[in-house]
C-alpha cells in the first residue's frame, strides 16, 4: 500500500513542478509561493475545524486531525521554517532556470537524505546505496556540464546554488520528517506546519515584498497556483500516510517519490522548448539510474 502512494505522490509531484513553472514565468515569486500556501490552507483548515468542533464526525478516518501540545507544535513551526527555506530557493531558481535541469538536480534530494542518513542517524550504505550515491552525483556533475553550454554557470550563476540550496534543505526536511513522524500523526504534521507556513509567508509578503513591489517582477495571478496548491496537498497526503504505515521506508519513499521528475521533464522538452534535451535526457537517466540502486540497497 505504501509503496502505490509513494508512486501516486512522485505523478502528483511532477505535476506540481510544471504548475510552478507556468505560475513563476514571468511573475512575482512571493506572492506566488504566498497565494500557493493560503490555498493550501484553505483546502486544510476544514478538516482541522471539523476534527475541533465535531471531532466523532472525522475521527478514525483518514481526514481527523488530532490535538497537539504546545512543544509538537514547536517542533512544526521548525518544520514550517525549513520547508518554507527549501521552497523560497527552489521558486527563485523554477524561475530563472530550464525546467529541464531545475527539476532533474531537485530529484538528487534523496541521495542528500541517505548521506544525511549516515550522518545524523549513524546509517551504514550497502554496496547498491553507495552506488546509487556515486551514480547521481555524476549525474548531477554531469547536469553542470550541459549547464555550460546554455550559459549556466555553476560558479557564478546565483540560481543553481539557489536549485542546490533548495534541494539540501529539502534533505534536511525529509530527514526531521522521520523523526516527526516517529511521534507525531501525519495529518497532524501536514495541516499545522500548512498553517505556519501561511503565517510566516504572509509576514515575508507583506514587510519584504509589498513595500518594493513597484521595483520588482509585476504579479499576475493565474490559476496554476492553485494548480501549485491542489497538487502539493495530495502528494504530501500520500507521502505522509505512507511513511506513517507500518513497514513504510523513508528511503524508498523519499527515492520513488522523486522518480515524478519525468514529468517536468517531458513537458520542459515538448512544451517548454528547452535546449539540449538528449544530453539532459542521458543526465536525468542516470538520476533514475541511482535512485534506482538507492532502491535496491534499501529492501
Amino acid at each position: 500500500m505504501w509503496l502505490a502512494l509513494a508512486f501516486l505522490s512522485a505523478l502528483l509531484l511532477g505535476a506540481y513542478d510544471v504548475s510552478k513553472k507556468i505560475s513563476l514565468n514571468g511573475n512575482a515569486v512571493i506572492p506566488v509561493l504566498f497565494f500557493s500556501v493560503v490555498c493550501s490552507s484553505v483546502i486544510l483548515s476544514p478538516f482541522l475545524l471539523l476534527s475541533y468542533i465535531e471531532p466523532g464526525l472525522l475521527k478514525g478516518t483518514l481526514f481527523y486531525v488530532p490535538p497537539v501540545d504546545a512543544s509538537t507544535h514547536l517542533l512544526l513551526f521548525i518544520k514550517a521554517i525549513i520547508v518554507l527555506s527549501s521552497w523560497l530557493f527552489a521558486y527563485f531558481a523554477m524561475k530563472h532556470l530550464p525546467i529541464t535541469i531545475a527539476s532533474p538536480v531537485k530529484a538528487t534530494q534523496p541521495v542528500w537524505v541517505v548521506l544525511g542518513g549516515v550522518l545524523v542517524f549513524g546509517e551504514k550504505l550497502n554496496v547498491y546505496q553507495w552506488l546509487g550515491v556515486g551514480v547521481t552525483l555524476l549525474s548531477f556533475y554531469l547536469f553542470s556540464v550541459v549547464g555550460k553550454k546554455e550559459g549556466i554557470s555553476v560558479r557564478s550563476n546565483k540560481w543553481i546554488w539557489f536549485i542546490v540550496l533548495a534541494t539540501l534543505t529539502g534533505a534536511l526536511s525529509g530527514l526531521y520528517d522521520k523523526y516527526l513522524l516517529g511521534h507525531i500523526d501525519h495529518n497532524a504534521v501536514q495541516v499545522y506546519y500548512t498553517l505556519y507556513q501561511c503565517l510566516l509567508m504572509g509576514l515575508i509578503t507583506l514587510f519584504l515584498w509589498y513595500p518594493t513591489r513597484d521595483k520588482t517582477t509585476p504579479f499576475q495571478f493565474r490559476w496554476a497556483i492553485a494548480g501549485i496548491s491542489i497538487l502539493l496537498v495530495a502528494a504530501d497526503f500520500a507521502y505522509f500516510y505512507a511513511l506513517s504505515l507500518p513497514g513504510s521506508m523513508i528511503s524508498i519513499i523519499s527515492t520513488i517519490r522523486r522518480s515524478g521528475v519525468v514529468v517536468p521533464f517531458i513537458v520542459g522538452a515538448l512544451f517548454f522548448k528547452d535546449k539540449n534535451v538528449k544530453l539532459k535526457m542521458i543526465d536525468l537517466l542516470g538520476v533514475l539510474l541511482g535512485m534506482i540502486f538507492l532502491y535496491l540497497g534499501s529492501r
